[in-house]
């Protein structure tokens, strides 16, 4: 009772942490991780081992998968029958695996994650070249270890004469870490273990004149090569998969994208809902139709496309958004000694031809035994022909001893006793002499030859190669997986014509991209032509003359930059209302485009960016600053409540600066009295406001060139720079339009030359394209003349310029 009562103390962290740690070992070497020799997690060895056993050999008939799943549970893997059986499966799947170890009869499931029917409806045996993992396991090549309970043995490792760790590559979690090494070619795994043979001293540059990377069950391509070779010279890096694909014209003048083969690992019918979404969410503009068209002979995804898109840049955000590319992460981990380790591509290799120059020396070992014995049987059994009178008669004369008896006459040992006693009365003929004879000879010669093996490394090693090469040319395939240029090294630019286009941005927020050539010049005072299918409660607010190679850089009300590439916005046609900018720009709840700009990466004289907001602040920065903004946004400028950005140009820092207020004054002051300021500070005062009067434009003057100002009624005018004088920054200063209930408050103004054109638009969408010196040239104090007619109930949303040499 006393011992029974009994407790003892332990440190419960103590016990915790030993605890964890036999978990997690158990985990890492009895389940999760494979093994470097033979490539197998010990479920895949089991059931190959057990499909052995049990002679479900390729030659043979299919079994039922239920069969083998329980043979595996009841003698070697006490674990879920579902665990077991969907290894198999896997094994058997020719989209899961490179070169399937299982051959499988009945619905072994399908690439678009459907299931395998239930282990006793589906029937399996080995493939052919699971063979070649089973080779030679029954001359002792290997450990065997008791099984589970003790009643049987299983192979520690297999034989593995391919290196099958790299061949089907391998997945797994475990505990603290995980594996990941993706298939590669038969062929130029084994013509680099043969590099390994033939220079002992290869480096990883040797090994990859024949192993180009992974070779993916599934095709398609592979992107670029740095990042694999980290892979392969560490044991740790990714290769970028994208599927391959092909866009063909219809015959109604629209395009159609083809997907023919997807990356490894893809469920197709998600990735066909994947695009599906994002069509219905507007993330990507242009798609009219998706269909799987797939069938037993291949992939076919058909993706048809409006027909004004461009085909490569839906095909580009395809690649961005969904799962037509892909990133697969290279950890090449493995149990090396029951022990795991990241492993290098040149250490997988040569870890694996250390196991087979183990396997080759204990397989001659194992046929040298043999043949020694065969031998000296074989004397035995000539002692005895040669004598055969008296051995018959010592036989005869013996009561129970007759093997005692013929060992002590003929000084024989008791396997040639044995083999004596058990020789059939046939044997004794002359000729069977010459038969032993000339089979001991025959074995006395592969001994020699075995004993030459097993003392001359480079002869086991030719072996080696020899038996690997008669693999590959047994069961070696074509790649399936071709490589591309990366991702950074294709510029999208080269793909797209850099045309001339308008880039028009709505109060509510809808942004489009058209072609210039859209837009036909009218006389002064014309009504123009609708540029957009607004609703009643929405207005174009920014009109940006521009190229598709330009970058377009967007300023928040909440102070925020954001930059984007003209061509990714979407292309419309010009009635069309455009997409929705926050599907391109990850705004905030809220946050709205107040101002815009474009510019091209070789602009070289511009050194900042100037910004100035509607209550009068100015600010400069350094161009510099904003090369790192992105789609995920910039601290552009600090604002003060209520106010809000109107004017963002690109300047060398030697100009003068011009601000017009909506109240009808301007003031032209020095750029140098508005010193250089960090990207998140505030700035200075550019212009004192009267009470209810903001900024509507700021300018970067040029003295040749007039000032165009245009009021919400429709009405505007010239003004030569050069009645403008030159002030202090900060003051109130001097009349620059005459405003009247006729003509409205300022909206906008622009420097311009005789030479450009100039685009207006309404808050309706109706835009009028008009030539520059149609306009009259007034002095400052006027009201100007009629450039657009409007209706009472609208007015002038924004302008635009479209200068000579943009036009040429």
């Amino acid at each position: 009772m006393e011992n029974k009562d009994k407790i003892i103390d332990i440190d419960i962290r103590r016990e915790m942490e030993d605890s964890y740690i036999e978990y997690a070992m158990s985990v890492i070497v009895g389940r999760a991780l494979p093994d470097v020799r033979d490539g197998l997690k010990p479920v895949h060895r089991r059931i190959l081992f057990s499909m052995g056993q049990n002679g479900l050999t390729p030659d043979k008939a299919y079994r039922k998968s239920a069969t083998v799943v329980g043979d595996v549970l009841g003698k070697y893997h006490p674990h879920g029958d579902a665990a077991v059986y969907e290894t198999m499966v896997k094994m058997a799947q020719d989209f899961s695996i490179r070169y399937p170890l299982v051959d499988g009869h009945g619905n072994f499931g399908s690439i678009d994650g459907d299931s395998a029917a239930a282990m006793r409806y589906t029937e399996s045996k080995m493939a052919k070249l699971a063979m070649e993992m089973l080779r030679d396991l029954d001359k002792e090549t290997v450990d065997f270890m008791p099984n589970y309970d003790e009643s049987l043995e299983e192979p520690a490792v297999l034989p593995a004469r391919y290196p099958n760790l790299l061949v089907n590559g391998s997945n797994g979690i475990a505990v603290g870490m995980a594996t990941s090494i993706p298939p590669h070619n038969l062929g130029e795994v084994i013509d680099g273990v043969c590099e390994i043979i033939d220079n002992p001293e290869a480096e990883l540059k040797d090994i990859l004149k024949h192993i180009k990377g992974p070779d993916f069950p599934t095709g398609a391509y592979i992107m670029g090569k740095n990042s694999m070779y980290e892979a392969y010279r560490t044991g740790r890096g990714k290769v970028i998969q994208r599927a391959k694909t092909k866009i063909e014209e219809m015959s109604n003048g629209k395009s159609r994208i083809i997907v023919t083969e997807i990356p490894y690992q893809i469920n197709k019918a998600r990735l066909v809902e994947k695009i599906a979404d994002l069509t219905k969410n507007k993330k990507i503009e242009g798609i009219t139709d998706i269909r799987d068209e797939s069938n037993r002979k291949g992939i076919r995804i058909v993706i048809e496309l409006r027909r004004d898109v461009n085909a490569e840049i839906v095909l580009n955000q395809l690649f961005k958004y969904s799962s037509l590319q892909q990133v697969f992460s290279i950890i090449m981990l493995a149990l090396v000694d029951n022990e795991p380790r990241i492993l290098s591509l040149e250490q997988i290799l040569r870890l694996y031809l250390k196991h087979q120059v183990d396997v080759i020396t204990r397989r001659t070992e194992f046929d040298l035994n043999k043949a020694l014995n065969r031998v000296h049987l074989l004397e035995g059994l000539l002692i005895a022909i040669d004598n055969i009178d008296e051995v018959i008669r010592v036989i005869r004369s013996a009561y129970n001893d007759a093997m005692e008896k013929l060992m002590e006459r003929f000084a024989l040992s008791e396997a040639q006793a044995r083999a004596i006693l058990d020789m059939q009365l046939r044997r004794l003929q002359g000729l069977e002499r010459e038969k032993l004879l000339e089979e001991k000879k025959d074995l006395e010669e592969k001994i020699a030859y075995y004993r030459r093996i097993l003392s001359d490394p480079i002869l086991l090693k030719s072996i080696i190669k020899e038996e690997l090469l008669e693999i590959k040319d047994k069961y070696a395939d074509k790649r399936r997986t071709d490589f591309i240029d990366a991702y950074e090294e294709i510029d999208i630019k080269d793909m797209i014509s850099d045309d001339e286009v308008t880039v028009t941005l709505t109060h509510l927020g809808y942004i489009k991209r058209v072609a210039i050539d859209t837009y036909k010049t009218q006389k002064r005072g014309g009504k123009g032509i609708s540029s957009m299918s607004t609703r009643d409660e929405d207005f174009v607010e920014t009109l940006l003359l521009t190229t598709n190679h330009s970058k377009l850089v967007f300023f928040t009300d909440r102070g925020r930059i954001y930059r984007l590439n003209a061509y990714e916005i979407p292309e419309s046609s010009r009635t069309a209302k455009g997409t929705n900018i926050v599907n391109l720009l990850p705004l905030d709840e809220g946050e709205k485009i107040t101002s815009a700009l474009s510019f091209k990466d070789d602009r070289d004289n511009a050194h900042y960016v100037l910004m100035c907001t509607k209550l009068g602040i100015i600010k400069k920065t350094r161009l510099d600053q904003f090369q790192k903004s992105d789609r995920n946004g910039l601290i552009a400028i600090s604002l003060d409540e209520g106010d809000s950005l109107i004017g963002v140009a690109l300047t060398d820092g030697e100009q003068n600066i011009l601000c017009v207020a909506r109240q009808g004054k301007a003031i032209l002051f020095d750029e140098k009295e508005v010193r250089d300021m960090g990207r998140t500070a505030r700035g200075v005062r550019a212009m004192r406001l009267d009470l209810g009067d903001e900024i509507v434009s700021m300018l970067v003057t040029e003295h040749d060139k007039d000032l165009l100002i245009i009021s919400e009624r429709g009405y505007g005018k010239r003004t030569p720079i050069s009645e403008y004088n030159v002030q202090s920054r900060g003051g109130k200063g001097s009349k620059t339009y005459k405003i009247t209930t006729k003509t409205g408050e300022i909206i906008g103004a622009k420097i311009i030359a005789d030479e450009d054109e100039i685009m207006v638009i309404n808050t309706d969408g109706t835009l009028i394209r008009m030539s520059a010196k149609d306009i009259s040239v007034l002095g400052r104090v006027t009201s100007g003349v009629r450039l657009m007619k409007t209706s009472e109930d609208k007015a002038i949303a924004s302008f635009a310029k479209i200068e000579a040499s943009e036009e040429e």
